[in-house]
């Protein structure tokens, strides 16, 4: 199928549903599947947005911005993932315990509003990554609309731009539990170094940005363009002061550059 027969086909498959709850970050993809649905659906879908520790309120902003810009129904929950039995240990299937507890939400909620389907948006390429939320996803009877079309990230970007939608060409992101080292204590005075961290380089301008929390050293991942930055003394400096006052000792900068999943790199093929 080329671009334009999947995009056809997700709003079928959309059209079928009669109404739906979607589990809505405020990122490309949920952003995309949630204007689709809400074009097809009307009034008859419900974004769910999390909130959390997890969760920057910057991005928590904008994912409630756009839905009160087109006039989406929507509801805020309080997801607080450190809450939950064993997730702060920071296990390798850390995102299976964080989705299992915000689909049992997600589905009180489509109850409470007679909605029988609940959708996320992960897409085709989420299927080449280490992904234990996708166990959850399946356990809780979750569609993935996106993945169900074939749909990858880039083909979804395009048809952003298309929508005219402001996310089409917004920095991937996931939640911030995701920037530590598994096993690994995840705390939320962490999660705050981090947050301040990322938010900082963000104000510098760089668009792609991970801040990895590895104790008292912080891995500073960006996109290969804008490494160049760092090759000015006096803006290494400055970012090496800031990230002491935020709490590190150490900085450092990873020259292979931001990529998805980079903690997953430790993991053997069989987990």
């Amino acid at each position: 199928m080329d671009l334009h027969e999947k995009y056809e086909l997700l709003k079928d498959n959309l059209r079928d549903l009669k109404n739906v709850a979607i589990a809505f970050s405020g990122g490309v993809d949920s952003t995309f599947l949630l204007k689709t649905a809400y074009d097809v659906l009307g009034t008859n879908v419900l974004a769910v947005t999390a909130r959390s520790s997890t969760y920057p309120e910057r991005e928590f902003k904008e994912a409630k911005g756009f839905t009160e810009k087109y006039g989406i129904p929507y509801e805020i929950i309080v997801s607080e993932e450190l809450e939950v039995d064993g997730f702060s240990d920071n296990p390798v299937n850390r995102c299976y315990l964080c989705k299992n507890e915000l689909f049992e939400k997600i589905r009180e909620i489509a109850c409470r509003h007679g909605i029988r389907h609940i959708a996320e948006g992960s897409n085709h390429d989420d299927l080449s990554d280490y992904r234990p939320g996708l166990k959850a996803i399946a356990e809780h009877g979750v569609i993935s609309p996106l993945r169900t079309a074939e749909l990858t990230k880039e083909e979804i970007r395009v048809l952003s731009k298309e929508l005219d939608l402001p996310t089409w060409n917004k920095p991937s992101f996931a939640c911030l539990s995701s920037r530590f080292p598994y096993g690994q204590k995840i705390t939320k005075e962490k999660l705050e170094m981090v947050d301040k961290a990322e938010q900082l380089l963000l104000d510098e301008g760089f668009r792609q940005v991970r801040v990895r929390h590895h104790g008292d050293i912080a891995r500073i991942e960006v996109s290969q363009a804008e490494i160049q930055k760092f090759f000015d003394i006096n803006f290494i400096q400055h970012i090496n002061d800031s990230f002491k006052k935020i709490g590190f000792t150490y900085t450092t900068l990873d020259l292979k550059g931001y990529r998805m999943g980079s903690m997953n790199e430790i993991l053997s093929e069989t987990v």
